[in-house]
């Protein structure tokens, strides 16, 4: 699979002036639920109706969707208000009904694209399909299993394609439901530039208040669409409640994102210019964390120090860890005065963390 302006067309063929937003609920509840929700979002950016009919859960007993009676309710929906509809397939007798009942646009969820075997399935149902076909990334961080999932339905004859970034699933808790790790779809959009990129902030979050910020770091990353999921009274939907929004807040939140236009060389300037400082910033962002982490293992060894009554400073180990950080900054073009200076404001932190753990 090779980059080509091509990979556009579908979206190009919409003709918006705006990023493509993709809103609805998490899951299609009841009638009255989708038709109520679609038609408070006929009049705002949002172009396509997204809901969940078919809902995999980490664990069995929760709500795992109305199945295929929710799709005449979607159906019905794009009767009434004219926007376009999409749910997620995660086999081929998904995609059959999901065809049937004249649904544009499919999506791929996390837990399918880790698996080649379903993938393939999947391609196979949908094979020369003129559907545009959205590929989330797999919950584990591997871009190579995300771009050959993509490459599967690009050899199946599926030409329009586009793929959605909601974040990789971690063990350690953080402040997102999925981490987001950005430089993962920075990678992808290095090497597939015209391939549409979304942005699905609701998973990424998992909570309501950080999806503005998230959407916004994607606009400036230069992503072509949000995948938002909104719900009329969010605090009572049957699934992932805490991260959908309301179809007034999405509406108010498309107003308030800054967009940034490529007209004139200066405004290209400025453009290319943000989006370099917004990756600058997703990387500063991934050094405090960091940096954070390796202090909590910092006070470990200090807990660990204190039980055994070993001394704080270990000169041997420290000369040892500065002699491999000096040869692994030149492989990176870093100065050795640079890794210096930054390894030994490091290891004074770490010491700091040990002195006062000792010192409890």
């Amino acid at each position: 699979m090779e980059n080509k302006k091509e990979l556009r067309n579908w979206l190009n063929a919409m003709e918006l002036a705006h990023p493509l937003v993709i809103a609805g609920p998490c899951s299609a509840e009841t009638e009255e639920q989708v038709l109520t929700i679609a038609h408070q979002l006929k009049d705002t950016d949002a172009t396509v109706l997204r809901a969940g009919i078919w809902k995999p859960r980490t664990r069995p007993g929760n709500f795992e969707g109305v199945g295929a009676l929710g799709l005449k309710w979607l159906q019905k929906a794009k009767e009434e208000t004219g926007m376009m509809i999409t749910t997620e397939v995660a086999n081929a007798n998904h995609v059959d009904l999901a065809l049937k009942h004249d649904v544009d646009i499919l999506w791929i969820g996390a837990r399918t694209t880790v698996s080649p075997f379903i993938v393939q399935e999947i391609a196979e149902a949908l094979r020369g399909t003129d559907k545009p076909v959205l590929v989330k990334n797999p919950v584990n961080p591997d871009l190579a299993l995300w771009l050959g999932a993509v490459e599967r339905f690009h050899s199946a004859d599926v030409q329009n394609l586009g793929v959605i970034h909601r974040g990789f699933s971690t063990y350690e808790k953080t402040r997102y439901r999925n981490n987001p790790e950005w430089q993962i779809p920075i990678d992808l959009q290095n090497r597939f530039p015209d391939l549409p990129l979304i942005l699905d902030p609701s998973h990424i979050a998992g909570r309501r208040d950080i999806i503005f910020d998230l959407c916004q770091t994607a606009l400036d990353l230069n992503y072509d669409g949000l995948m938002v999921e909104t719900h009329h009274d969010p605090d009572n939907a049957w699934s992932d409640a805490k991260q959908q929004i309301k179809p007034d807040v999405l509406d108010q939140m498309t107003v308030d994102l800054r967009i940034r236009k490529e007209e004139g060389d200066a405004i290209e300037f400025q453009n290319k210019l943000a989006t370099a400082r917004t990756k600058i910033d997703v990387v500063d962002h991934q050094l405090i964390e960091m940096l954070g982490k390796r202090m909590r293992i910092s006070d470990e060894i200090g807990a660990l120090k204190k039980k055994n009554n070993v001394a704080i400073l270990q000169t041997k180990r420290w000369n040892e860890i500065l002699g491999k950080m000096i040869l692994q900054g030149e492989e990176q073009n870093l100065s050795e005065e640079f890794i210096l200076k930054v390894f030994k404001a490091v290891h004074q932190e770490s010491i700091n963390h040990q002195k006062k753990v000792i010192s409890e």
